[in-house]
């Protein structure tokens, strides 16, 4: 999961928030990563549409080895929505 592949130096974790508390809670969630190094997955309609990060963890994943590029790529993958020719999309 993302929260093991965030263990590039810092330990950090990643949290999963819905877009409306995201929006409502902005403040302390800027904080909560700057302060304590976490990621949140920012959902909407419950599919993972962005990610929020510190600057010093995007500086560690654009500089990251090709091993955790593709790992961090993994799980960018497993995290996004996947839609199938044909197949209706719940909205």
């Amino acid at each position: 999961m993302l929260a093991d592949i965030a263990n590039l130096e810092v330990s950090m974790t990643t949290k999963t928030i819905a877009s409306t508390e995201a929006q409502n809670n902005f403040g302390r969630i800027l904080d909560d990563v700057i302060q304590n190094n976490n990621r949140y997955v920012i959902k909407r309609r419950n599919a993972p549409q962005a990610i929020l990060l510190g600057l010093s963890d995007l500086e560690r994943l654009l500089t990251a080895n090709e091993i955790e590029r593709k790992e961090i790529g993994a799980v960018i993958r497993e995290l996004s929505p996947v839609y199938n020719l044909g197949e209706a999309v719940k909205q």
